[in-house]
């Protein structure tokens, strides 16, 4: 087993997270204590469901579709900033990079996970 700090996936969630955290400090006022700091506790989630995908075989697939939840929900929390303009279409661009990279090792990840469990005989 891989250390969870190690992996790929996590050191792109990690500078994802460095990202918001940076953005959200600009937001204005009112933005900053209500949907940024959703943004931050949801992003930081996305380390829990790693941690636990990482160290659970049994329950890895799970953790995989729940940091999945939390990944689109985030997405559309950053969608919302740009419609709500204290978030640029520039930074969402450079964000969207890094989303993209985190959305397909997770998708393999789960794949992978699914592949290697063979399903019980009742």
């Amino acid at each position: 087993m891989v250390l969870y700090n190690q992996l790929p996936i996590y050191r792109d969630t990690y500078l994802l997270l460095s990202e918001i955290y940076r953005a959200t400090s600009k937001f204005p006022r009112d933005y900053k204590y209500t949907l940024g700091q959703d943004m931050k506790r949801d992003s930081l989630s996305l380390f829990r469901d790693l941690y636990g995908a990482n160290v659970s075989q049994e329950n890895r697939k799970q953790h995989l579709s729940n940091f999945l939840t939390s990944f689109e929900l985030l997405k559309i929390e950053l969608r919302l900033c740009v419609d709500m303009n204290v978030l640029s279409i520039k930074k969402l661009a450079q964000l969207s990079l890094i989303m993209d990279n985190i959305a397909k090792q997770a998708t393999s990840w789960r794949n992978a996970s699914k592949a290697a469990v063979p399903p019980q005989n009742k």
